[in-house]
């Protein structure tokens, strides 16, 4: 097995794991926002500080991503901040709003309101996004093996 031959493997079977981390990440994110909407507790949060962050730029396009710092205090008395992403932009700081957040797990709490459809849209598209980057993946490592292994039956 050449040094190219090794390559043609080792790539597509990187963007295999970033795909599946990413995969597995946006499920975990979505499951526990979901829970935390349907049999979590409030609390009422102020948002300390809203900020944005850019990436991008040069020959790519520019995103923006808009985050919110949230404290509240849990049922049990403890303070709890969060740093969300892609909230809503009417939402300044000083302002309050209700978080939803799991009692084992108040740092994965949520200021977005229940939304579930919106949740499972935009879940299913990044789910689809990551299957498609996936397989795209191990499908150029099936076309590699076997464009490599074709020319080996030509070799001397």
């Amino acid at each position: 097995m050449g040094l190219m031959e090794v390559f043609f493997y080792v790539l597509p079977g990187i963007f295999v794991v970033v795909g599946v981390l990413g995969l597995v990440r946006t499920l975990r994110r979505s499951s526990e926002i979901s829970r935390a909407w349907r049999h979590g507790r409030t609390a009422e949060a102020r948002c300390l500080r809203s900020y944005t962050t850019t990436s991008g730029g040069g020959d790519t396009a520019v995103t923006t991503t808009l985050h919110h710092v949230f404290e509240f205090t849990t049922a049990e008395g403890r303070t709890v901040r969060i740093d969300e992403r892609n909230g809503r932009s009417t939402v300044v700081e000083g302002d309050f709003v209700t978080v939803y957040y799991l009692p084992e797990n108040p740092e994965g709490g949520t200021a977005q309101p229940p939304a579930q459809g919106k949740l499972a849209v935009g879940t299913g598209c990044t789910v689809a996004f990551f299957a498609v980057f996936i397989g795209f993946a191990l499908v150029f490592m099936g076309v590699a093996h076997f464009i490599f292994s074709a020319a080996d039956s030509f070799g001397p």
